[in-house]
């Protein structure tokens, strides 16, 4: 009977859908962990080593310049059913297998990814635009590779606003670290991460308020 259950249970495991089968590495270096786990049979081992690489040199960094009590654990995943660029949630990114093939070069959404894991903010307080502009202003100043991807921060458009998020808004945050305040940033990345933020902050750190802070850009843009 054990003999016939063992090769039912075989037989049930061969079955299994190949997109459900996931080999896992994990990886030990610089006082962090890093599990790595795929279902995409295809993945370049040259792209998987780039992911893993650009992991252990960005965020040790980033946690030393935001949240030194950051996850010490982190997981990866190349997922082939996801249909997006890549997500973060619990200390998990997970990947595109679609993207990562048409973009392998695309290399910094790793840093832009794990700077969720560092920021931390629980239920925020803050606007999601917030949020994912600080991403996206880490990605411009720590990534490993932006010019390889063609990655860049946009020119200042008339229709542009400090709310559209990511790269629009990293580059009113480039501006402001240049020629407000800099650590105007990783003050609010702080404020946001112990949920005492309020839009009060800007002014507080600058002297202007966000709308204040915005005009004074869009009339000089230079970074």
């Amino acid at each position: 009977m054990k003999k016939i259950h063992l090769l039912s249970i075989l037989f049930f495991v061969a079955l299994l859908p190949l997109t459900q089968l996931k080999a896992q590495e994990i990886i030990k270096k610089k006082g962090y962990t890093l599990s790595f786990e795929s279902n995409f049979a295809e993945l370049d081992p040259k792209l998987k080593k780039r992911l893993i690489e650009s992991f252990f040199e960005v965020y040790p960094k980033l946690a030393k310049e935001y949240n030194p009590n950051t996850l010490k654990e982190v997981k990866f995943s190349v997922d082939t059913n996801y249909k997006g660029v890549a997500a973060t949630s619990n200390g998990k990114v997970t990947f595109s297998s679609i993207w990562m093939v048409k973009h392998p070069e695309d290399i910094d959404v790793v840093t832009h990814e794990v700077m969720h894991i560092v920021q931390d903010y629980g239920r925020s307080v803050g606007p999601g635009w917030l949020t994912e502009g600080i991403a996206d202003y880490v990605r411009s100043k720590f990534g490993v590779d932006n010019p390889g991807a063609k990655w860049t921060m946009p020119d200042l458009k008339p229709e542009h606003s400090y709310k559209n998020s990511y790269r629009i808004t990293a580059r009113f945050f480039t501006w402001i670290e240049k020629n407000v305040k800099s650590g105007t940033i990783k003050a609010v990345d702080a404020s946001l991460r112990d949920h005492t933020y309020t839009s009060a902050i800007w002014t507080k750190l600058t002297g202007k308020d966000l709308d204040g802070l915005w005009a004074d850009y869009v009339k000089n843009p230079q970074i």
